[in-house]
């Protein structure tokens, strides 16, 4: 199982597209990739709206994001949010293990 947390960051006068990039040129991003148990944590730009970002984040387990979550990552968070004025909307999916339908399969182009 997997757990994947889709955050939509939003701003205004670019301030989420800001806040992505200092994550990214800080140092940040790498460091939470590399946490036990991340699969994945990436920023995405929606083209209809450019005041918000989205960060598609994947953990192993809950005890992974728990582990994170009590990190003095989330301070640096906090403080990269709060110096952006950032909203954030969430989405949390929990992977399914029985993998794709069949019938989906037809639907994708590799």
């Amino acid at each position: 199982m997997s757990i994947t947390v889709n955050l939509y960051y939003t701003g205004k006068d670019g301030s989420a597209r800001a806040f992505a990039k200092e994550m990214t040129e800080s140092g940040t991003v790498s460091a939470i990739r590399s946490e036990e148990g991340n699969l994945r944590y990436e920023y995405f730009s929606p083209l209809d709206d450019p005041e918000t970002v989205l960060l598609i984040d994947s953990w192993e387990s809950q005890t992974a994001i728990d582990r994170h979550h009590a990190s003095p990552m989330m301070a640096t968070l906090a403080k990269l949010r709060e110096k952006y004025d950032l909203h954030m909307r969430v989405e949390r999916f929990v992977s399914d293990e029985a993998g794709m339908p069949s019938g989906d399969e037809s639907f994708i182009r590799r």
